[in-house]
């Protein structure tokens, strides 16, 4: 499981020309899953993307961008599937998308993940699972961080 976060003033995301999910001040969580994850691997992930100190401190001098976790800054994530984020590179210039789970296998696990941030009282707004989707994001810094559950097991 791959989740690419990134710290945003505002972000939202549309289906079909219409909006379905908006957050302010937070991330947004493109959410990867591959064949094999499992719901450990979302609840890891999602206690790590609340915990990680991606946001300044209002109170902390400047040299400080990065000082405390989302819910310090009240902030909200946006969550987004993208199978993409399991792509396999190595061969050629086609991606291959065999590491990606199934629709129907990364569906719970995508719910896991949102549900493990709701758990710790962080407001979670969603696209829609498995549909074309436009993500406008509001950069801030940038921050961009990759988590990776192969990384962050144990």
């Amino acid at each position: 499981m791959r989740v690419v976060l990134q710290r945003v003033r505002r972000a939202a995301v549309s289906v079909g020309g219409e909006v379905v999910g908006s957050i302010g001040t937070g991330l947004v969580a493109l959410v990867g899953v591959a064949g094999g994850d499992v719901t450990t691997d979302a609840a890891a992930l999602a206690t790590k993307t609340a915990d990680m100190r991606l946001f300044p401190n209002p109170g902390a001098p400047d040299d400080r961008p990065m000082d405390v976790p989302l819910a310090a800054v009240q902030g909200a994530v946006l969550a987004v599937s993208q199978f993409t984020l399991c792509a396999d590179t190595s061969r050629g210039r086609r991606p291959s998308f065999t590491r990606a789970a199934s629709p129907d296998a990364a569906r719970p696990i995508f719910d896991a993940y949102c549900a493990t941030l709701q758990d710790r009282d962080i407001r979670v707004e969603t696209g829609v699972f498995g549909a074309h989707m436009e993500v406008d994001i509001l950069n801030d810094g940038p921050v961009t961080i990759v988590l990776d559950s192969e990384v962050h097991r144990g």
